[in-house]
């Protein structure tokens, strides 16, 4: 019975891995940290919150993989791995700073721009009810390979966000689409590990693809297209 748990720390610029072994049962790796923190040292940073998958506070990579640490099971016997999530500041150890997740929401004009009166049926909430359930826990976006390289990539959660918008009945401008034409829907690899990672089953992917689709339909195209080079010279 028990585990060991090889947490990232940071003490002023450096950064250090500390192990923390536990011989104890738990069922998820938040009743550790918690653990950890209040019997082993109280200065291991991390968040928190409802403790049931509904706030997306606790999100941290585990084994490099994003994890809410509040529905994570333990495996007995078992060494973790725990660093926190990519792309962000880190405030203390696996703790990080997520304002940035509302100035991207701002700038990609996720939300209804210019409301048009229609009456939602059940269908229709339909259409967007699983994009609405995001959680804007930061996995998707720590997990995504393109902010390695472009710092400026809207990233799967706003872009997720902005098709469950566009595809509102109540949506009457097509601002956000154009928005999402630089730095959106055309630098996503389309990996799919954001969809691996949501833990709400939202599928960034399927919702970027979907974009580029409604995108050709409103007369955009793909801006890599004018640099690629076929071999014809002229």
């Amino acid at each position: 019975m028990g585990y060991n748990f090889k947490i990232q720390r940071f003490k002023g610029d450096r950064t250090y891995e500390e192990n923390f072994t536990i011989d104890k049962k738990f069922i998820t790796l938040l009743e550790a940290l918690i653990y950890i923190r209040e019997n082993l040292d109280s200065s291991v940073g991390f968040d928190f919150n409802c403790k049931s998958g509904i706030c997306g506070a606790c999100a941290i990579r585990v084994d490099e993989k994003e994890k809410l640490a509040c529905k994570f099971k333990l495996e007995d016997k078992k060494s973790y791995s725990l660093k926190p999530l990519k792309y962000y500041k880190v405030q203390r150890d696996l703790r990080v700073a997520k304002d940035k997740n509302y100035s991207i929401l701002k700038e990609s004009k996720a939300f209804l721009i210019s409301y048009k009166n229609e009456i939602l049926n059940s269908e229709d909430e339909k259409l967007n009810k699983i994009q609405s359930d995001c959680i804007l826990c930061g996995s998707c976006f720590s997990s995504c390979p393109v902010l390695e390289v472009n710092q400026n990539f809207k990233g799967p959660f706003a872009l997720t966000r902005v098709y469950r918008y566009i595809i509102d009945k109540r949506e009457a401008s097509n601002q956000s689409l154009e928005i999402i034409q630089k730095d959106g829907i055309w630098d996503c690899t389309l990996c799919g590990e954001c969809t691996l990672v949501c833990p709400q089953g939202i599928d960034p992917k399927s919702d970027i693809l979907n974009l580029r689709s409604k995108s050709l339909q409103a007369g955009f195209s793909d801006p890599n297209f004018m640099n690629m080079n076929f071999g014809f010279s002229f």
